[in-house]
């Protein structure tokens, strides 16, 4: 009797070796990011805006240092799409990473050695933004070069660890880095950063032999910039029935053209997204400033402390945590049970609610604080636990929807447009900060709490033009339908 062939066993799945090294980096950088930034409005203000604490001078000096660092914001979160363009035609995403994080230590450097003169320490901002957008875009899409055919299935438990990596350097910066300003003063409490920003870019260059470099590509012309540019200064060879973007189809790919068109839908929802990135980044700057003035004892039965003004940003890395399983296995599935669907559109339109809600909360914290009030540092815990929520409706779904209703060929293209969408939201607050510094109408009306409630007006009226317009927004998803541009194109020949 013959013998059945041995059932050869599938290999099993690895991470690649290179993935420690891209973690670890991550971790590090996450870690000098947001450890500057939980200090760097209330630094600010102590050091060059108002060091003698003049209760004058003091909403003006508000202003400046929270302009300042919406700016800085701005910067940070804009140039993740040049990065990613650099990157993909130029150098490939290795030695973008590896050249612009020396020039994010040295960012760091300037800011701990210029801790006493704005015009430098203004310039380590810079140099700091520059660093941290610059490789911004490539460290998330470097992770997913590494893998290939034979670990593909490891690919979302490694962007698990990436998330948790975020997560854990930023929670620990955000304790540790308040504390060091307070004890230890802010030459160390920005050299401590830079040296972790540091030992972010030996961690990856040590990694160096074991990385999947991918080589760059040269300029693709089949991209958002040249076929919109191509289609505005051709506009009027458009056949009637056409639409604008139609008239590149020829000199460019017709499925790049479909592509862009998504793009365009897709930014259209976006556009609603700015409401909320107009506000977020306040919860570690202007809150910042609040909670110093605020009672921040903390009982819990068992133990008493007292927690520094920057340390409060950590509750919402705490909340977050919870809450992203929470939403997505039990709130989203029962209302989907219930018969009240989640959809992407109504888990963004929800989270501007919360985010004016949470303004609401600071602004009746910031009305107890003009009027000689205290009021619990618990007030702010709350405001920061509806944000949080907030957080988790609009951004994690932005990116959902962004890579759902977006081609293959534009996926790079609308993560680089979510982190610009970031930048605009920080520069609208920092141009209110400006004309506030400025004086006239803005100063003398957005005075004290007259702030969060311009801002709760402003999302407001950012949520009656969603709920008008979102049910007259085209939607096309690519998981679901794959083929929809080939298709598109068919009926078009």
């Amino acid at each position: 009797m013959q013998e059945a062939p041995a059932v050869k066993a599938t290999p099993k799945s690895r991470f690649p070796k290179s993935v420690p090294y891209i973690i670890g980096n991550e971790a590090a950088e996450r870690f000098s990011f947001y450890g500057m930034r939980s200090i760097l409005t209330l630094f600010l203000v102590n050091q060059f805006f108002n060091p003698n604490h003049i209760d004058a001078v003091n909403d003006l000096a508000n202003a400046k240092a929270n302009k300042l660092h919406h700016l800085f914001v701005m910067v940070a979160y804009a140039l993740p799409f040049v990065g990613g363009m650099v990157a993909d035609w130029f150098t490939g995403k290795y030695k973008l990473i590896l050249y612009v994080s020396m020039i994010y230590c040295l960012g760091h450097l300037m800011l701990a050695m210029f801790d006493g003169g704005l015009g430098g320490f203004e310039l380590g901002l810079l140099v700091v933004a520059i660093g941290a957008g610059g490789i911004k875009s490539c460290v998330s899409a470097n992770v997913g070069d590494q893998f290939d055919a034979t670990n593909q299935d490891l690919l979302s438990k490694v962007y698990g660890w990436f998330y948790f990596s975020i997560n854990a350097g930023s929670m620990i910066s955000t304790v540790a880095i308040p504390w060091t300003y307070d004890h230890f003063g802010p030459r160390w409490a920005f050299g401590i950063p830079g040296i972790l920003m540091a030992l972010a870019t030996i961690i990856f260059f040590s990694g160096r032999k074991k990385y999947v470099k991918v080589p760059p590509q040269g300029v693709n012309r089949n991209n958002l910039v040249f076929i919109t540019w191509y289609a505005l200064t051709h506009a009027g060879q458009r056949k009637p029935g056409q639409s604008m973007l139609d008239v590149a189809k020829g000199p460019y790919d017709p499925e790049r053209v479909e592509g862009v068109k998504a793009v365009y839908r897709v930014m259209a929802v976006f556009f609603f997204a700015l409401a909320f990135w107009a506000v977020w980044d306040q919860c570690l700057s202007e809150w910042t400033l609040y909670a110093e003035r605020m009672n921040r004892e903390i009982n819990l039965g068992f133990t008493s402390f007292t927690v520094l003004p920057g340390q409060l940003s950590t509750v919402n890395t705490v909340f977050l945590l919870l809450f992203i399983p929470f939403f997505n296995y039990i709130v989203y599935p029962r209302l989907d049970k219930i018969g009240l669907k989640t959809t992407p559109l109504r888990r963004l339109g929800t989270g501007l609610i919360l985010t004016a809600l949470s303004f609401v909360v600071i602004g009746i914290i910031h009305t107890s604080l003009d009027h000689g009030g205290k009021p619990s540092i618990w007030w702010q815990v709350l405001a920061f636990m509806i944000l949080s929520a907030a957080e988790v409706l609009v951004s994690i779904t932005g990116l959902e929807y962004a890579y759902t209703h977006s081609p293959k060929s534009m996926k790079s293209t609308m993560t680089g447009i979510w982190f610009l969408v970031v930048s605009f939201g920080n520069l609208i607050t920092a141009l209110v900060n400006g004309l506030i510094e400025d004086g006239g109408w803005w100063a003398h009306n957005l005075k004290g709490a007259n702030y969060e409630w311009f801002f709760v007006i402003f999302i407001v009226v950012f949520i009656l033009i969603f709920l008008f317009v979102a049910p007259r927004l085209k939607e096309r998803n690519y998981i679901t339908d794959p083929y929809i541009d080939n298709q598109i194109i068919a009926d078009n020949q």
